[in-house]
């Protein structure tokens, strides 16, 4: 196996990142319906039996909108964390193979009995990288694609720029890429495309959709929000991550506090306690590409923006043929 060939039956070649606290069904059954990949974090829902909810529903609905239309939807994903940390991986592993999950997105480890295990049953299996080792570690594991993760990024990201780090993983790795960091625009997009990866993978620009989980105030500072405003620390969940500085002031964490390195522990995330889950819930992640985020639309709207862009930007690259020769 070499590129996944459902990128050539999507809209426009992106997936949208599984976000903590921000992914939910609607979003991704929105995502699908357009022709985007639409993915989950199985932690998203406390309970293995609420997963499995979230997984019927959103396999009910695009069987309907299949059904309805004739038109194919994208296939969806589910992000499991593969860290010792995380007591119901194995769990929650299961009933992604009872439903036949299309797309599994592993973090924080590749494990290549459960890249086989996906692979029974014909799943697909990408994993996040931000350097060259643990791209090899996942590679050896058998993943199908390598989401590479590079600076600016939402959520857990990379340091390094996204054009050394995509030509240096394409020199071994010769599966699915995909390149994730600072896209918010068609024109990003395609940017990626040149890069050498073949898929686009955007977090923060669908935290600003109207399906998103987001609070208003969030999607509100994202869209006041510049580059500088962006927060690089270990100190919130143990793991380097982008959060957006207004948030980190609200809750009156200093700079001294964000020096420090918090310990990661995934089962502690879910047995935290109801004022402490509320209080985590306003620290809020993104990526440096706020910068190009004005607006939150449906994610209908969006991706038909998205897809405009797009196709401008591989225009106007085109018509650079003519003058440089």
């Amino acid at each position: 196996m070499s590129k996944a060939t459902f990128i050539k039956e999507l809209s426009l070649p992106a997936i949208a990142a599984p976000m903590f606290l921000i992914s939910g069904p609607k979003l991704v059954i929105e995502c699908c319906k357009n022709g985007v990949v639409g993915t989950f974090p199985a932690l998203n829902q406390r309970t293995t039996e609420g997963f499995e909810e979230w997984i019927i529903e959103i396999k009910t609905a695009l069987a309907n909108f299949e059904a309805e239309t004739g038109k194919k939807a994208a296939p969806f994903g589910v992000n499991l964390i593969v860290h010792k940390t995380n007591p119901r991986l194995k769990a929650d592993l299961m009933i992604c193979v009872k439903h036949k999950v299309p797309l599994i997105i592993t973090s924080l480890g590749a494990v290549s009995e459960l890249v086989n295990t996906v692979h029974q049953y014909g799943g697909l299996v990408f994993h996040d990288v931000i350097k060259k080792r643990h791209a090899e570690k996942a590679a050896e594991a058998g993943v199908d694609g390598l989401i590479l993760v590079a600076a600016g990024a939402g959520g857990h990201a990379g340091t390094i720029n996204p054009m050394p780090l995509v030509a240096e993983i394409k020199g071994f790795f010769k599966k699915t890429i995909l390149l994730a960091g600072c896209i918010s625009t068609g024109r990003d997009i395609a940017s990626a495309l040149q890069m050498g990866a073949d898929l686009a993978y955007m977090g923060t620009r669908f935290i600003n959709t109207k399906e998103s989980k987001a609070p208003e105030a969030y999607r509100d500072m994202i869209i006041e929000s510049g580059v500088n405003d962006i927060v690089y620390t270990a100190a919130i969940s143990g793991v380097s991550a982008n959060f957006l500085r207004p948030s980190l002031e609200k809750m009156g964490i200093t700079e001294e506090m964000l020096n420090r390195k918090g310990k990661v522990d995934f089962g502690e995330e879910l047995t935290v306690k109801e004022e402490e889950a509320k209080a985590w819930s306003t620290i809020w992640s993104a990526g440096q590409g706020v910068t190009g985020i004005h607006d939150a639309p449906s994610v209908k709207d969006l991706i038909a923006d998205l897809k405009l862009e797009f196709r401008n930007a591989i225009e106007e690259q085109y018509a650079h043929l003519k003058t440089y020769r």
